[in-house]
């Protein structure tokens, strides 16, 4: 057999395709609403510091920012929702379905304002979440 044919027939054996399901390229098994907490963090903070600059070039960048950092919220969450909790994390905990539907609702409102009231009401349905994730750990 030729080095060339070998060499394909290497490469085609260790690129097989195979199916994973991860949140990241390689299941790692490592899940945390903190990622999620402090990307709303960010947007808490930028809001505020958006809504104190008289910069008008400051403030569209901030706003750029804010968007991406409410995108990555949105993301985290939805990581945890549909690569962490199982069904019977909703058994016991039956108000997760609405609690994420909201967070995430509330994330996509985030990107559409600079009301710091809705970062907080963010940061808290995290907390909520945070919260119960951590049970979900212990049981």
């Amino acid at each position: 057999m030729r080095i060339a044919d070998r060499l394909l027939a290497t490469l085609d054996r260790v690129s097989a395709p195979r199916a994973v399901s991860a949140h990241c390229d390689l299941p790692c098994g490592v899940y945390d609403p903190a990622q999620a907490r402090i990307e709303a963090e960010s947007v808490r903070n930028i809001m505020q510091k958006h809504n104190d600059s008289s910069d008008p070039a400051f403030k569209t960048r901030a706003i750029v920012i804010k968007e991406e950092r409410a995108d990555l919220v949105k993301h985290h969450l939805w990581v945890l929702w549909t690569d962490y909790f199982k069904p019977e994390h909703l058994e016991q905990h039956p108000q997760l379905h609405d609690l994420f539907w909201k967070a995430t609702k509330t994330a996509g409102e985030a990107k559409k304002t600079t009301d710091v009231a809705v970062a907080d009401r963010l940061l808290e349905q995290i907390a909520e979440i945070d919260t119960i994730f951590w049970a979900t750990k212990k049981a």
